[in-house]
């Protein structure tokens, strides 16, 4: 990937706040005729060729397993080469790799104070062809030199100072060092980039006498601000989610992050944005700034992996729709190179259980192929010897042992994503990894066949919790021993779809569904019930759904799930004739509620249902985000029980549709459009005088299943009534 003369190089000494800035010098004196730039950093980078960005990715080069791998980006610097002198500067900021994250101090790996000690660097290479069929290289070494950067600090969790008006360009000595190059891989993930622009929508006298600008939009990015001022003024903003009751601004749930920008200017006209961190927001407020500022002086990027989106879904219940809106703004917000989270507190971890549960909906909103394998592989990587899988990839916890439903994305979403894209590759990556995590159940439970101890989330913020805990009430034996089960059955399905022998598997799952029906031959709760069903774990499917719909209903209607049960318990009660209950949940506007959020103003998934209360205050200070999106899973039932699109069971790709809507008039209509490996499925139905209305389009083979009739048709469009 590198030749062996390009070294690691970096600054000498300590690593210290003020961001090195990199720099090469080098003369072309015949014309080009292509040239490409390999490069990766320990940190975060930009870099610039004769004062020109070279490529557009934000934070590179991502975050991965450090320690194991590390990805290397080439652009192609071409047109930004000139005959003559040529200059490459390189900022290079600590980005995840040297920010002491988490913002606890974690068990096990790395302390805080050892990763914000860690040393930053980077790795580089140019490779210049000439018309006249010679090559020249410029390689990362001792002719290198190094500078003081106008990026006086920046840091994940605190955020950026910038001082425009610095002016020292000292050229240092650069030091080279030892690094492991076995580490080094091509760029797999998306990239990240601005993938949208949102406008400031007004600037807010608070009713305490702050100045804060409102974006409309809880945001993933930062802020870029246009501001006409005297070398030496200071702007200081901070960022948050939410105003408070009274309208005034409120971070606190930030909890140990700073989450602020400082930008000294130099003299005039200047255009600015943070370079080398991120911020989660809605709102910043501005501790000092120049004159008098206009919302038009503002705007915010959305900084993301870049991803396409592949679902559409549009009804005539503008409630549902700002639901869907806040659905998708919350995956881009949270898909920044892992499945986070959060963006905005000091945590911005890839959880697993977060993304297991949202694993089929994130499929089918956006092309996340390429982004899910590239985690997957960092997941492969941090297992445990044993097989044990972390609560966060890359696990900067390996010290906490794995918790059931939160490591089972190990195996459930290798799955699920061969299930939307069809593609066998990502089974044979993981599935050395998905039978580790299976057996690695097996060799800790204390009793055969189930996963009994061990320590675990349980129904994680379920509703029919405890007083004073965040677990719900639903046995953790039962959800671990559950999910144990499930993900047997799927190592099963993987297996076999890829050659493997799989009839030690298939004997262990039916011993596990027996020891489970004798260990717990009855369900507690609304969350066992849903797993029991959706996990094919119970004897009387039918009767149990009728317990299920009968516990709803003597909860008033409520459903009292957490993150465990919340994700299949639209799908459970639709599929056992409750679809009227389902609808009922989906359109309840009352706390507990999808809508409830919506209601309060939400443009994004909260963490909790109540995140903001009744009354107007907020559920907690210690663990409150504004933009998580777990419970956004809601909109993988509108995309396949809604609207209808699906798949054979056990089928990949969508290379057959099935199309079964289920149409309620407390929508009105819905239309949704989803692109898959196969081609386009648009499912629409409209209640009229004259009955309901549905509309087809498929590019694939299809059975459309309507009022009770099904009929198997080819690509085309085709309408129906009933």
């Amino acid at each position: 990937m590198f030749d062996g003369d390009a070294k690691w190089i970096g600054k000498p000494g300590e690593t210290s706040d003020v961001c090195p800035e990199f720099v090469r010098k080098f003369s072309i004196g015949r014309p080009v005729k292509d040239a490409h730039m390999s490069i990766t950093a320990l940190g975060v980078y930009e870099a610039y060729c004769n004062g020109k960005r070279v490529g557009d990715f934000v934070l590179a080069p991502g975050w991965t397993v450090y320690e194991k791998r590390l990805q290397v980006q080439t652009y192609d610097i071409k047109d930004l080469l000139v005959q003559g002198d040529n200059e490459l500067d390189v900022t290079v900021g600590r980005g995840w790799y040297a920010s002491p994250i988490p913002g606890w101090e974690p068990k096990g790996g790395i302390s805080k104070k050892d990763r914000a000690a860690r040393r930053t660097g980077l790795i580089a290479m140019i490779v210049i062809e000439y018309e006249d069929g010679t090559q020249d290289t410029v390689v990362t070494d001792n002719e290198w030199n190094w500078r003081q950067s106008k990026v006086r600090f920046s840091e994940i969790y605190d955020g950026e100072e910038y001082d425009a008006s610095f002016e020292d360009h000292t050229l240092l000595p650069v030091e080279t060092f030892e690094h492991d190059r076995n580490i080094l891989l091509p760029q797999e993930g998306e990239f990240i980039k601005e993938t949208e622009r949102v406008n400031a929508v007004k600037v807010i006298r608070t009713p305490s006498g702050e100045t804060v600008v409102d974006f409309g939009q809880n945001i993933t990015g930062y802020v870029e601000f246009d501001v006409k001022a005297a070398a030496g003024d200071r702007i200081e903003f901070l960022h948050g989610e939410v105003l408070d009751r009274e309208g005034n601004f409120y971070n606190a749930n930030y909890r140990g992050a700073k989450a602020k920008v400082t930008y000294i200017c130099s003299e005039g006209s200047q255009t600015w944005h943070p370079h080398l961190t991120f911020f989660g927001f809605r709102y910043i407020k501005l501790v000092s700034f120049p004159g008098n500022p206009k919302k038009e002086d503002f705007r915010a990027y959305l900084v993301s992996s870049d991803l396409k989106q592949t679902g559409f879904i549009r009804t005539g219940h503008e409630k549902i729709n700002q639901l869907i809106s806040n659905v998708l703004w919350g995956q881009r917000d949270n898909f920044l190179d892992v499945p986070t989270d959060c963006p905005q507190r000091d945590e911005r971890l890839g959880w697993t259980g977060d993304a297991q549960v949202f694993a089929r909906s994130a499929t089918l909103n956006y092309d996340v192929e390429k982004f899910y394998r590239k985690w997957l592989h960092d997941l492969k990587a941090d297992q445990r010897p044993d097989g044990a899988v972390g609560k966060v990839i890359p696990d900067l916890m390996p010290g906490d042992p794995p918790s059931a439903a939160w490591a089972d994305a190990a195996v459930i979403i290798p799955w699920q994503v061969w299930q939307t894209y069809g593609n066998d590759t990502v089974l044979k990556d993981q599935f050395s990894s998905m039978k580790a995590w299976v057996d690695y159940i097996g060799s800790v439970t204390e009793e055969p066949y189930l996963w009994i101890g061990g320590v675990h989330y349980g129904d994680w913020l379920g509703l029919d919790a405890p007083a004073g805990s965040y677990r719900g009430s639903s046995r953790e034996d039962f959800i671990a021993s559950a999910f144990y089960a499930y993900d047997v059955k799927l190592l099963i399905m993987a297996g076999e779809r890829i050659g493997q022998d799989m009839s030690e598997y298939r004997a262990l799952f039916d011993k596990i569904r027996r020891a489970f029906r004798q260990r717990f031959p009855e369900c507690t709760t609304q969350t066992e019930s849903v797993l029991v069903l959706r996990f094919g774990l119970v004897d009387d499917a039918q009767a149990e759904a009728d317990r299920l719909a009968e516990r709803i209903r003597n909860d008033g209607m409520r459903m009292m799930t957490g993150f465990i049960g919340t994700p299949y318990l639209l799908h459970v009660l639709t599929e056992y004739g409750y679809c009227d209950i389902a609808y009922k949940l989906l359109l309840k506007e009352e706390y507990p509620s999808w809508l409830y959020s919506v209601n309060k103003g939400a443009t994004t998934i909260w963490e909790h249902w109540d995140g903001i209360m009744e009354d107007g205050n907020f559920w907690s200070v210690n663990m409150n985000s504004f933009n998580h999106y777990a419970y956004g899973s809601v909109i993988d039932w509108i995309y396949e029980r809604s609207a209808g699109i699906t798949h054979l069971e056990n089928e990949a790709g969508f290379r057959e549709a099935l199309i079964a809507p289920h149409p309620d008039p407390g929508l009105g209509f819905m239309d949704a459009d989803l692109t898959t490996r196969n081609g386009r499925i648009r499912s629409a139905w409209k209640y009229t005088n004259d009955g309901i209305r549905y509309e087809i389009e498929v590019d694939m083979p299809a059975i459309i299943r309507i009022g009770g009739s099904e009929e198997k048709v080819g690509p085309g469009k085709y309408t129906f009534w009933s």
